[in-house]
């Protein structure tokens, strides 16, 4: 079954999950979102859902299915009812919702083919709110191109940039290891955030199916915390989950970032300071940022852009 990140699913149980993985040998590797719950806060289908947090996700699988709880939730093809695809829900909900339909046409006017766009989150499966945020979704190297053309709609007037006040909320729901400013310095430049009528959204990357290898990303032993300086030698999935950056390190070849906060932090060339956990890998040492879900006591930082 192909699924890959930003896609979701609905069990036969009803359970609704984000797919977390691009490789899925033994079944899909997610993170369980949505439960039914008459007392839920969520509508869709006729049906009420109470949406689930980190921990309680992983609280309710271990009681209900132990075996699907694993580093990931891991759900078997078998279990599965439904696939949810952002490309090919995009234009459902941009039929009903104008700021959707907005940020879809001045992306395709700007070139980005609408098929190489989707829309993912609480909207693609029914369940978003009035105070739901957008996250759309573009596929491969369009990201990037999106991403200039949302910077010069900024410019135009026709999507506005965050306040104060939004990227402030913004802090302290990420709680980062690094203060506001430099928080603040490193989020403005990636440029993938915007607003639309008041409304909050993300620019978010998934790989294009040319992309994504047939084979899972090798796994690694953990090696202890590490912290290095290193030069980025390629940021190609540095919006990817996980991000992923290349260095030019004597030893340690990449880093691994779980982390959204971090994602898309450094430049190539740039110089960075990183803090997590080393892994030993068949290729040599991998540096992990986010091993935990606020990734306490670990940060990327790019010191060419605080030194500029």
């Amino acid at each position: 079954m192909n699924a890959r990140i930003r896609d979701f699913f609905r069990t036969r149980q009803g359970w609704i999950f984000a797919v977390a993985d691009y490789s899925h040998p033994r079944g899909l590797r997610s993170l369980l979102r949505y439960v039914p719950d008459p007392d839920g806060e969520r509508q869709a289908g006729g049906r009420r859902y109470r949406k689930l947090d980190f921990d309680d996700a992983f609280g309710f699988l271990r009681r209900e299915r132990p075996d699907w709880a694993l580093d990931l939730h891991t759900v078997p093809e078998s279990e599965v009812a439904r696939i949810y695809q952002p490309s090919l829900g995009l234009n459902a909900v941009a039929s009903r919702d104008e700021r959707v339909a907005r940020i879809a046409s001045i992306l395709e006017r700007g070139g980005v083919p609408r098929g190489q766009m989707g829309i993912t989150g609480s909207m693609l499966v029914g369940l978003n709110g009035p105070t739901s945020d957008i996250d759309f979704v573009v596929y491969g190297p369009e990201w990037w191109h999106a991403r200039d053309i949302l910077s010069w709609a900024k410019r135009d007037g026709r999507i506005d940039d965050l306040d104060e006040e939004t990227w402030r909320k913004i802090y302290r729901k990420r709680k980062p290891e690094i203060g506001f400013e430099e928080f603040i310095l490193h989020e403005k430049r990636k440029g993938n955030r915007g607003m639309v009528d008041g409304t909050y959204f993300d620019l978010l990357f998934t790989r294009d199916w040319s992309q994504i290898s047939s084979s899972p990303q090798p796994s690694g032993r953990p090696a202890g915390e590490g912290r290095i300086e290193a030069r980025v030698a390629n940021a190609e999935f540095a919006f990817d989950s996980p991000a992923i950056y290349r260095l030019d390190h004597p030893q340690v070849k990449e880093i691994f970032c779980y982390s959204h906060t971090y994602a898309g932090q450094a430049l190539p060339g740039e110089t960075i300071e990183a803090k997590g956990v080393m892994e030993e890998t068949a290729e040599g040492l991998r540096l992990v940022v986010g091993t935990t879900r606020e990734a306490r006591g670990e940060w990327i930082r790019s010191l060419s852009l605080l030194e500029s």
